[in-house]
């Protein structure tokens, strides 16, 4: 076996999975920045994304964007930029990342919350806009304007609704099923709903694409603070993208080889080994209008606990 190489790990895995800057900004702010403050200029964030083959024109068009969907605001300090989470951003990373970093519920009574969305309330967009929520907070779809979840927080469920204007316009409706959750039907209502054949592809990729870094990480103490940066990015970049697509569904419904649940394991011990490093390239790197990043919140160190 050839020995690992940290740099054709990393441009093997820009070239497999090639990264939107978009999206990638919205990992580093949500896993990186937020924690130090929620801001930092512009010249700084492009410096930290250019080892990842982000060059600053796409990191400028990108954040422009993050600005038009709400998601940053920029402020002119002088001739240079400072970019900072809006209050909609905060909210929504800081939610997303609760399912990222939190372990996934582990007990279940059995009860599954049905939403129904009659036809005729809604224009397309709002009827597209609250099924996007609604698959986004861990819901499958039964069938055309019917959703279901075992696990869901009904203050999420009530968020939603307000958010997109459906309150009083859904019915939201309590279940539980005549049999136990091994039923041979339940099971097919489960794989089809949440599409978990693609979803457990998805983790096996993760789980063989990072699985090697975790041996250089325990085998090697000389990785630099950029490269551990560079992985801690990359790491919670491709786990996010899955993860946000996971519904979360208790363990009995998934059966004992769920592949989700070894790549949150892995992401974990990776994680824990690559985040003090990573923090100091970060604070070499990142400037805010007063200079240096704030010191990190206490919850960073928390994580995947």
């Amino acid at each position: 076996m050839s020995r690992f190489s940290f740099d054709r790990w990393l441009t093997a895995t820009l070239q497999q999975a090639p990264l939107r800057t978009n999206s990638l900004i919205t990992t580093v702010f949500g896993d990186a920045i937020l924690p130090h403050g929620g801001a930092a200029m512009l010249g700084s964030l492009i410096t930290l994304l250019a080892p990842l083959r982000v060059n600053s024109r796409a990191v400028r068009t990108s954040a422009y964007r993050l600005v038009q969907e709400g998601w940053l605001e920029a402020a002119l300090i002088g001739r240079r930029s400072e970019y900072s989470l809006t209050a909609s951003g905060r909210r929504r990373i800081t939610h997303a990342y609760h399912r990222i970093y939190d372990a996934p519920q582990k007990e279940w009574d059995g009860t599954w919350q049905i939403v129904i969305v009659p036809e005729g309330l809604f224009s397309h967009e709002q009827r597209e806009a609250l099924r996007r929520d609604l698959l986004w907070a861990g819901f499958g779809t039964l069938s055309p304007g019917v959703y279901a979840n075992p696990t869901t927080d009904l203050g999420l469920l009530h968020e939603i609704a307000t958010q997109t204007g459906s309150d009083n316009k859904i019915a939201v409706l309590s279940a539980s099923s005549l049999g136990d959750d091994r039923d041979d039907a339940l099971q097919v209502v489960v794989q089809q709903s949440w599409r978990l054949d693609q979803l457990a592809d998805d983790y096996r990729r993760f789980i063989d694409r990072f699985e090697p870094t975790l041996d250089w990480l325990t085998k090697r103490s000389a990785a630099t603070p950029e490269q551990l940066f560079l992985l801690r990015t990359l790491l919670i970049h491709e786990f996010r993208r899955t993860q946000l697509r996971d519904p979360q569904l208790p363990q009995r419904l998934l059966g004992e080889r769920w592949p989700g649940t070894a790549a949150r394991q892995l992401c974990r011990e990776i994680y824990k080994k690559v985040l003090p490093g990573s923090e100091q390239h970060l604070s070499e790197i990142l400037t805010t209008h007063a200079g240096e990043v704030p010191a990190a919140e206490a919850s960073l160190y928390e994580r995947f606990r």
